[in-house]
């Protein structure tokens, strides 16, 4: 992917502003956990060290388009700060007055950290007037906010389209290198898991994988529609009903390809209640009975599944089995973790799509033995 890096720009001089990710869990104004913080490190330590004005810019949270305190980036620039061993200051506002005074005292290999772009509602309705005041800031842009670029807001495509020079900081090349690497030269067996709650996500990541992979994996609720599109019974489990069209063609299109190329659930583990506490039953797929619904997949495609991921030589999953979050419906995804840490120990390539994914294997204490944890959820698919 022909894409300019920030490592071929001179930056000395240069006022650089970044897109960075800094949305990071808080809990009492204290960061609980700042990888996303540490992941833009390379990036910023690159720029400081070529002699760069580094403006860094964030978003944190959804304070709705206005200010609200609880939702300022001060934590994170005290942390930042502490990472690189040097004051950061933060700036009162991401444009206007505020941000342009503060740049004016900005020197070579310096670094500041603008105040939170979701206090303005232009951020992310994308406007333009407000894409242009942050380009405004800026002689060069560097993208490295990975999570957040699959989303149209100023912050990412419209200050790309007013910024005369655009480049992609370490980890935005970091995961363009490694899930572009893997769809176009991966080790093989080449395994697709996919799961969570809806088909319409996914529809287009389905259809792009199906004839590149030797096999992808459906579990979560997402596999639901796709029995119902079967015409089997899916009892009261989640139902993507505006995709069973879509589920039907992914079905006629897995047929063309050859049996044993997209893989469904042979059991699921149905319950009596959305409650950790429900009766449960083991159900064949496709027989879930009108008072049930399938909430994880069953022991035999658990043993199935684990077996595919454990011999396979590239790995990518996204979306958890079932709902993880609950105890008694965990056992499916953490299986799928395990195999997949196997998988790793054994050679293979494996990569965790963000959000849900990653934090089941956060859970499961299986983080360090995956090749690649994406940082973005949305963005990876």
């Amino acid at each position: 992917m022909q894409k300019l890096f920030v490592t071929d720009l001179d930056v000395r001089g240069k006022r650089v502003l970044v897109r960075a990710d800094f949305n990071v869990p808080l809990q009492g104004g204290e960061i609980i956990d700042d990888r996303r913080i540490r992941e833009c490190l390379p990036t910023i330590q690159w720029l400081m060290e070529n002699g760069a004005r580094t403006i860094l810019m964030s978003h944190l949270g959804r304070p709705g388009g206005e200010r609200a305190e609880d939702y300022s980036l001060q934590p994170v620039a005290l942390h930042l700060g502490q990472l690189l061993r040097r004051d950061v200051p933060l700036a009162n506002d991401c444009i206007g007055p505020e941000a342009q005074a503060k740049l004016q005292g900005l020197a070579d290999g310096g670094v500041l950290l603008l105040e939170n772009l979701r206090f303005h509602a232009g951020e992310t309705a994308n406007e333009p007037e407000f894409a242009q005041a942050l380009a405004s800031l800026a002689e060069i842009y560097v993208n490295d906010a990975f999570g957040t670029s699959h989303r149209s807001h100023a912050s990412i495509t419209g200050v790309a389209e007013r910024v005369a020079q655009c480049a992609m900081g370490f980890l935005l090349k970091k995961e363009l290198d490694l899930l572009g690497g893997a769809l176009a030269d991966p080790r093989r067996p080449f395994v697709a898991v996919m799961g969570g709650s809806k088909v319409s996500g996914k529809i287009k990541v389905i259809e792009n994988l199906l004839d590149k992979v030797d096999q992808l994996i459906v579990g979560g609720g997402m596999s639901y529609t796709i029995f119902k599109a079967m015409g089997l019974e899916i009892g009261k489990s989640l139902l993507d009903e505006g995709s069973l069209e879509d589920a039907a063609g992914i079905l006629e299109a897995a047929e063309a390809l050859g049996p044993g190329r997209l893989i469904l659930p042979l059991d699921i583990l149905a319950a009596d209640a959305f409650d950790n506490d429900a009766v449960t039953t083991v159900c064949p797929a496709g027989e879930i009975p009108a008072e049930l619904e399938g909430l994880d997949i069953g022991p035999r495609t658990i043993e199935l599944y684990g077996g595919i991921v454990r011999e396979a030589g590239t790995v990518i999953w996204n979306g958890p089995m079932g709902v993880f979050e609950m105890p008694t419906f965990a056992r499916g995804t953490k299986s799928v973790a395990a195999a997949m840490a196997e998988a790793t120990a054994r050679g293979a390539t494996t990569i965790v799509g963000g959000g849900d994914s990653a934090a089941a294997i956060k859970a499961a204490g299986l983080s360090d033995d995956i090749s690649h944890v994406s940082t973005g959820g949305g963005a990876s698919l």
